[in-house]
């Protein structure tokens, strides 16, 4: 019986240039598709750790004030912090100056968590870390790190402040109210403790602004959207969007340019900030004119 006629290539043809096209184009759609919405599910995986990273801190500062007999751990500025250190007294909230340079206190994780707040957060240091920060200089980045270690910082008003202190008066808002104990702190609701700040100020955990000089000294972060993210006296979390470009500069080193004027026309991010850092002494208050 004579055999049938076969094509050894059917069924095995390969794609033609139109049809491998074709497929890189569906492919390139797909993921146009689909690479915004997991870039979008990875930001807000990183936003809400945040967020759970801020309020471990504060349930941490209540703990501390617990078995401190309701005072508020010591905040220094980084004079302070390093005269601590050096003697091996790891007094402050958190325990390391950072900088631009490649200072061993920019990555070492026993140092943030050591003393202060540390034992109150199980010395897990990735809760001092906003996870959508991973600035570095360029000289760090050279040298293999990955990022530094804490992006977070305690509001000026908080705690025992040292070299800043006269008596019971911050020197930098003499006309201002200084906390020393949690039970101070009125309306709990309405003043922070903690917050990202910009990485571009963040040095020391002692976050300061002069309430009455228009000017940013520290600067908030912006990693979430132009937002920050704040703790306050009562538990609670904020998200907060900043709303002026001035206020929001690139996360980048020598991107703030500090100390920073404010022009009148853009106080407001100022002026939200200004008022939840603490409240005029009493001695501060104008009194009514006749």
């Amino acid at each position: 019986m004579r055999g049938v006629p076969t094509d050894d290539r059917a069924g095995g043809r390969g794609f033609t240039l139109v049809e491998l096209f074709v497929v890189i184009a569906i492919i390139g759609l797909l993921a146009g598709l689909i690479l915004p919405a997991l870039a979008k599910a990875k930001h807000k995986a990183r936003s809400t750790l945040c967020l759970n990273n801020h309020r471990q801190l504060g349930l941490a500062l209540q703990l501390y004030a617990d078995d401190h007999r309701d005072s508020l751990p010591y905040n220094y500025g980084s004079d302070g912090i390093r005269q601590t250190i050096a003697t091996e007294r790891y007094l402050n909230w958190v325990n390391n100056v950072m900088s631009w340079e490649l200072d061993p206190e920019n990555t070492n994780t026993a140092l943030v968590s050591a003393g202060g707040l540390g034992p109150y957060c199980a010395r897990l240091a990735g809760l001092f870390k906003c996870p959508s920060d991973g600035v570095l200089s360029e000289i760090q980045k050279k040298a293999g790190w990955k990022s530094r270690v804490r992006s977070v910082s305690l509001n000026a008003m908080m705690g025992y402040a040292g070299a800043f202190m006269s008596g019971s008066i911050n020197t930098n808002n003499p006309r201002y109210r200084q906390f020393f104990k949690l039970s101070e702190v009125r309306p709990p609701s309405e003043i922070f403790t903690f917050l990202d700040e910009h990485p571009d100020s963040i040095n020391d955990g002692y976050f300061l602004n002069r309430i009455d000089q228009l000017e940013w000294i520290d600067l908030p972060a912006s990693y979430h959207e132009g937002a920050a993210t704040l703790s306050f006296a009562d538990g609670h979390i904020e998200r907060h969007r900043w709303l002026f470009a001035r206020t929001k500069p690139p996360a980048r080193p020598d991107a703030a340019m500090l100390p920073l004027p404010i022009p009148e026309s853009e106080r407001a991010d100022f002026d939200w900030l200004a008022a939840r850092t603490t409240k005029l002494l009493p001695s501060a208050v104008s009194p009514p004119q006749p």
